[in-house]
């Protein structure tokens, strides 16, 4: 009779089991599309048997979930979205800034040139500006043809202060954009950090068992790559090291339940810390990193070019127009030399305007200043730009759009690769329908059947009782 008492006891155990395995199943399928979770399967354990009287007997199974995570995938996945979203930073700044110029530029890199499609632009600006003064040129005595130049001259200025106002603009959105980005990445250590006591205390006499929290603190770990990259290493408690790079030695942020290094931001720097315990980052991707890039490097580069250039052309366009150097006789303000800052001398009026410093029909200063536009500059020779006034406009616009192009190739091509990568870790750790359908009918008919065995005992110990009474009876 023990033996059956025994028996029943295994085949409840063995039902217990299948029970939640079809619960660890459907789990699976109800987070198919979840993008952070973890395939989950049942681990069945025998819980070993014990000497009775009528021989050893099974003491039944027991199940443990086991989660399909690959920390090397993992750490790989996290790579590889910190450089995809660090070069759509870059892209989407890059965008900006062309948009700035009011170009639609069409670039080639091998020849540095570029050529605009818009009317609109700072390039054909220039052009009309330079084509009044021939045209002044041509008819120096005609008053529409002075006051015509004079538009096209406030169009000229207003055009660069327009563009880098733009630019400016674009900086500001630029830091903004990375100072929330900090803010996200902070929230998200402590996240980690939370996570990590959570998982601690859940895993102390059950290593690996909190697996919905290791999910979601892979969440996390995955959203702050995307802001800046991270190295992780787990614990023997299951808790995660998270790290950081400061002139190639390792910066903890996050150490067991505890951040470390809170960050911060300035003047273009990440710190960790603060105080004597601060490091400045090194950042090579993330969008943090590619917002950082893109605003010292080719937007900084841009905005430079276009203070050079607005500085050339006031420099060139005064010394033609007022070879004399009067003090009241220049065509543009001499102390606006910058994108922002160039503007008309105060003292130029239709009145004042001027072809030539003959007779009445001298249009020698008309024609010099005309020149401008066709004038080799050299930066060797002391000029602030290099070729004619066109030539560097359009290589100024062809470096952005070029960078652009190169954003958009590297997003292309290291989104192909993530989503490699993201397959990769699919195959080991994703959900099948197919599967997990599969394997719910097979514990459904496991279950099925222990309870069938169940039954099958039961009606023995029924029988069995019903009939040590009668006998006793």
């Amino acid at each position: 009779m023990s033996g059956l008492f025994t028996t029943l006891n295994a085949l409840t155990t063995a039902l217990d089991a299948q029970t939640q395995a079809i619960n660890i199943t459907s789990n699976n399928i109800a987070n198919v599309n979840n993008p952070n979770y973890s395939l989950e399967s049942p681990v069945y354990e025998d819980r070993g048997t014990v000497n009775t009287a009528e021989g050893p007997q099974s003491l039944g199974i027991s199940v443990t979930t086991k989660q399909a995570r690959d920390a090397v995938l993992d750490q790989m996945v996290r790579q590889e979205a910190s450089l995809t979203a660090g070069f759509q930073a870059q892209q989407n700044v890059f965008q900006q800034a062309q948009a700035s110029l009011g170009e639609n530029i069409t670039s080639t890199s091998s020849s540095g040139s570029a050529s605009t499609t818009t009317e609109s632009g700072l390039s054909a600006a220039l052009d009309s500006f330079f084509n009044a003064f021939e045209g002044y040129a041509a008819d120096p005595t005609n008053t529409s043809t002075g006051q015509a130049l004079l538009e096209q001259a406030g169009v000229l200025t207003d055009r660069f202060q327009q563009v880098d106002q733009s630019l400016g603009q674009v900086q500001t959105g630029i830091t903004n954009q990375v100072t929330s980005d900090i803010s996200s990445a902070n929230t998200l250590l402590q996240q980690v950090a939370t996570l990590n006591s959570q998982i601690g205390s859940v895993e102390v006499n059950s290593p690996g068992s909190a697996v919905g929290l290791r999910d979601q603190r892979e969440g996390y770990l995955e959203q702050l790559a995307g802001l800046m990259p991270v190295t992780v290493t787990e614990n023997s408690k299951g808790e995660d090291l998270v790290t950081a790079t400061s002139s190639g030695s390792s910066v903890t942020l996050v150490n067991n339940g505890t951040v470390v290094g809170p960050l911060s931001y300035s003047s273009g720097s990440v710190i960790a810390g603060s105080g004597s315990g601060a490091h400045t980052l090194t950042l090579s991707s993330g969008s943090i990193a590619g917002n950082i890039t893109a605003s010292t490097g080719a937007v900084q580069t841009l905005q430079d070019s276009l203070d050079a250039l607005a500085s050339q052309i006031v420099t060139s366009v005064n010394t033609a127009y007022n070879p004399g150097s009067t003090a009241t006789g220049n065509f543009f303000n001499s102390a606006g030399t910058a994108a922002g800052t160039i503007a008309l001398d105060s003292h130029l009026t239709s009145s004042t305007l001027h072809a030539g410093v003959g007779s009445a029909g001298d249009n020698s200063i008309a024609l010099a200043v005309a020149g401008v536009a066709n004038q080799v500059f050299s930066t060797g020779g002391g000029a602030a730009i290099t070729g004619t006034i066109d030539q560097y406009y359009g290589s100024v616009v062809s470096s952005i759009g070029q960078a652009l192009s190169t954003a958009n190739t590297q997003v292309t091509d290291q989104t192909n690769v993530q989503t490699i990568v993201n397959n990769q870790r699919s195959s080991v750790s994703g959900v099948s329908i197919d599967q997990e359908m599969s394997n719910l009918m097979s514990y459904q008919r496991a279950y099925q059947a222990s309870s069938e065995v169940f039954q099958v005992v039961n009606t023995l110990l029924s029988n069995l009782v019903t009939n040590l009474t009668a006998l006793s009876g």
